[in-house]
């Protein structure tokens, strides 16, 4: 049985993704350096041709969520939230962001009866504890979330 993608695809050959041509890095991060430290730490280096990248600024601020990253798992591609290159937000939260979206490439959905589907299913959050700084990165989120909402 073929498996099922998670997330839509990103499809590289639009016009509007051409010209958005989103680096990996920041004024503050270097999204590509992160990933390759995430990745022989917490994957043996197991995860292959995957674009980390900022995503594009908006306009307006989210009011009431904030979504820091995602991945496309057919193209492989993860994006962060470009508020979150800035100096104030801390090194190992951002590591802990990637780390994130790069566990979904890794750890399988749950399909629900309805047709849905559960990605933190208790294997993923297993597994995300399993970062070091797990508690304080999600203590961080919690105390700053407002700065990114407007």
């Amino acid at each position: 049985m073929a498996k099922k993608t998670k997330r839509k695809i990103a499809y590289r050959t639009l016009p509007m993704q051409r010209q958005l041509n989103l680096p990996h890095e920041g004024k503050h991060f270097d999204l590509g350096e992160m990933f390759n430290q995430l990745n022989k730490r917490y994957f043996r280096g197991r995860l292959h041709n995957y674009k980390v990248e900022w995503g594009r600024r908006r306009k307006h601020r989210p009011k009431d969520h904030f979504v820091f990253g995602t991945i496309q798992e057919e193209d492989r591609v993860i994006r962060i939230h470009p508020l979150l290159d800035q100096a104030f937000v801390p090194r190992w939260f951002l590591k802990y962001v990637l780390y994130h979206e790069m566990l979904h490439s890794v750890v399988p959905d749950k399909p629900l009866r309805n047709g849905r589907r559960r990605v933190h299913t208790e294997e993923f959050n297993r597994r995300e504890r399993q970062f070091r700084g797990y508690h304080r990165a999600r203590r961080w989120e919690e105390q700053n979330l407002a700065r990114f909402l407007r």
